[in-house]
């Protein structure tokens, strides 16, 4: 991709941690531009650190990202603009190089055959086609390997991967716009807007990032939702849209998945499909079935200042909830990011740190 200088090393080399946190932290970067563009495959960042032929000039620097689906993988995209530079380098990467012949070879056989002396990866890929053989592919090869450099950061990003890998069903998101007294929706079903526009933009990022977007088919019913990402430029592909229940024949959603059944089946067939990560949108009996089964990987509630201020207006949540305080559902808090005149608040579910290295 580009070519770049980065500066010199300190007295202890390229082994110094202060440097491959430099270049992880940049290799994060390059994985975060592609996030929308390589599902299923992982997005992937990678940089190459190598000794500049000029004396006492600094190292170069060489990126690569993942590719759309058959595409290349980051670390061939970097060793291909470095060229003769990789050998006796240094490549940083955040997934753990495949082994693997898949829709392209294997990018650890790729690194070993460029003559790169050392590398440095944040965590390994679950995988059962990798899970550690790049790793022993390039020590046997006699290459020097790190690991663990930016886990948490790499971990964080590719979540939806990491979790698809190891149990085959996709992270869940749940999103909802919410009231300050928790409502979504007023007595007579309207909705439209609760949040103003710069939350209602996050939202398309948030389906931009998914596979796809599962809302019941009481939404499809009342709100008749295209369920499409909206954004300029627009998307590579759009989220595969998955209605719980039976969609009007006539409603926008179509064509979509209509599926039925137990929430925990659901993901398993999107698993199956290939789908890493899935929106819930909603309505409020979805919303219920989805948390109170545990499902829930990541909250994200758009705060509007905003109150109804009864008891008749829709909750968040239709059904049963915590009969007692030893029941209540605790999650972590993510985030809390003001977006124009609302807030975006990102909670994680405590079960999530089990799928965590």
């Amino acid at each position: 991709m580009t070519e770049a200088h980065v500066p010199s090393p300190g007295p202890g080399g390229h082994h110094e941690r202060g440097e491959d946190l430099v270049a992880i932290t940049r290799a994060l970067e390059l994985a975060r531009s592609v996030r929308t563009r390589t599902s299923p495959n992982p997005w992937v960042g990678c940089v190459i650190a190598a000794a500049s032929s000029g004396t006492g000039s600094a190292p170069l620097r060489f990126e690569g990202a993942t590719e759309a689906p058959g595409g290349r993988h980051a670390e061939v995209v970097a060793l291909e603009a470095a060229g003769e530079a990789a050998r006796g380098a240094t490549l940083y990467t955040t997934l753990e190089p495949c082994a693997h012949h898949g829709r392209t070879p294997p990018c650890a056989t790729a690194v070993v055959q460029a003559g790169v002396s050392r590398v440095v990866l944040s965590v390994r890929d679950p995988d059962p086609q990798v899970a550690g053989t790049g790793v022993a592919t390039l020590r046997q090869a006699g290459v020097e390997v790190t690991e663990g450099v930016g886990r948490a950061e790499a971990t964080e990003l590719l979540a939806p991967y990491l979790k698809h890998r190891r149990t085959g069903r996709p992270w869940v998101v749940l999103k909802l716009a919410v009231t300050l007294d928790g409502r979504i929706a007023a007595p007579d079903g309207s909705s439209k807007w609760l949040t103003g526009p710069e939350a209602r933009a996050d939202a398309q990022r948030l389906r931009a990032e998914s596979d796809a977007v599962l809302v019941g088919a009481g939404t499809v019913r009342a709100d008749d939702p295209a369920l499409t990402v909206r954004t300029d430029p627009s998307p590579a592909h759009q989220p595969l849209r998955v209605v719980l229940g039976r969609a009007p024949d006539a409603a926008r959603v179509a064509p979509a998945l209509e599926a039925e059944g137990d929430p925990g089946h659901v993901l398993e067939q999107l698993g199956d499909k290939g789908v890493l990560q899935v929106l819930v949108e909603g309505g409020a009996n979805v919303a219920h079935q989805f948390h109170a089964a545990g499902l829930v990987d990541r909250y994200v509630l758009y705060v509007a200042p905003a109150l109804f201020g009864g008891d008749d207006a829709r909750p968040l949540f239709a059904g049963p909830g915590a009969r007692t305080m030893a029941e209540l559902w605790r999650g972590r808090l993510v985030s809390v990011e003001r977006l124009g005149g609302d807030l975006r608040v990102e909670l994680a579910a405590e079960a999530e740190r089990e799928l965590r290295p």
